[in-house]
């Protein structure tokens, strides 16, 4: 089926506006049939779409694996992350992590100039690819590190890994470089100290939030940096489950996303279509990219990036104050089907 396809930055690389997220292709916070993650990425191929991501952290490396042999040989475009490797031995903890039966390893944080080559080279080895069209810095902020961490942590990427991403994609061993992260200030923060193409924000554009609006997204559109939108359903609440931001949902917003649905089955829609269309009404972003953790799902996904919105629907949740009043709004076309 036909897909709209983006730009990343200005670099010339286009994904499909929908992709894959690979998170939950590691068994991460649920357990996967032998195969699953292999067959969640064929069905998604399948049906048009063309860009899938993954990153070491997810399942200590099985995320990766099972990515590389499900697109390899296939038309694609893949991003992965670098700042943790992995070094040989169980974690004593995975489950601390959300991972369920990862692989023998155990992740360490390094941001600096050869460990960002080192992962980089790794990731080729698990994937079994030759190229990583998108290499993402994984998790580095406050919200992960705390303040002091934080701070050792990106004077390593200022003062070296970010020598070897700009390095890496000089020499065309990568199309494009940023940040894959939950927080908008450390994409504020990487500005000043290099020239991304992308940040894959998870969880913060979305039909639930669109406090980027204030400051990433003019900053990034100024600049000419895309946006890919990880977790479009915040981990879960927008699609029905009792999970916001990997935790138990607070109640205003349960509230609130119960809100969105009401004005949603006024209209005939299911709030999932909703929560997919509204991150790609945005100029600056490029794909949306839910994680699915099992082939069921990934159909589900696809049929609701096979549904239409009528676009009353779209002036009813901005009229009700759920959209930002300065938001883009869909067109009401389905994601798969457009060109």
């Amino acid at each position: 089926m036909a897909i709209e396809t983006r730009e990343i930055g200005r670099t010339g690389l286009k994904v499909s506006i929908l992709g894959i997220g690979g998170a939950p292709l590691g068994g991460n916070f649920a357990a996967l049939q032998p195969g699953e993650a292999r067959a969640i990425v064929a069905a998604g191929f399948d049906a048009g779409l063309t860009y899938a991501d993954t990153a070491p952290f997810y399942g200590y490396g099985r995320s990766e694996r099972a990515v590389g042999d499900a697109i390899r040989g296939r038309d694609h475009v893949l991003s992965t992350k670098v700042g943790r490797l992995l070094v040989p031995g169980a974690a004593p903890d995975p489950a601390r992590d959300g991972m369920i039966d990862p692989l023998p390893f155990h992740p360490v944080f390094d941001y600096s100039y050869d460990a960002i080559m080192r992962s980089y080279e790794d990731s080729q080895q698990r994937l079994g690819l030759e190229r990583i069209d998108i290499l993402l810095v994984h998790d580095i902020g406050e919200m992960q590190h705390g303040a002091r961490g934080n701070a050792r942590h990106f004077t390593d990427l200022a003062d070296g890994g970010y020598r070897a991403l700009a390095e890496l994609r000089a020499a065309g061993k990568v199309g494009a470089i940023g940040l894959g992260v939950n927080e908008t200030a450390v994409c504020l923060a990487a500005m000043e100290i290099g020239d991304w193409d992308c940040f894959l924000l998870a969880g913060r554009y979305t039909l639930l939030e669109q406090d980027p609006l204030d400051d990433l997204i003019p900053a990034c559109s100024a600049r000419a940096i895309t946006l890919i939108v990880g977790g479009p359903f915040n981990s879960g609440v927008l699609v029905g489950r009792d999970m916001w931001n990997y935790a138990e949902t607070p109640r205003p917003v349960a509230e609130k996303a119960a809100r969105l649905a009401g004005i949603c089955a006024d209209h005939g829609v299911e709030l999932p279509v909703a929560a997919l269309q509204f991150p790609l009404a945005h100029p600056v972003v490029s794909a949306v990219i839910p994680g699915a953790r099992s082939v069921d799902e990934m159909r589900g996904i696809l049929d609701w990036a096979a549904t239409p919105t009528p676009p009353a629907l779209w002036r009813d949740l901005k009229a009700a104050g759920l959209i930002a009043a300065r938001a883009p709004l869909p067109d009401g076309r389905a994601i798969l089907g457009s060109t």
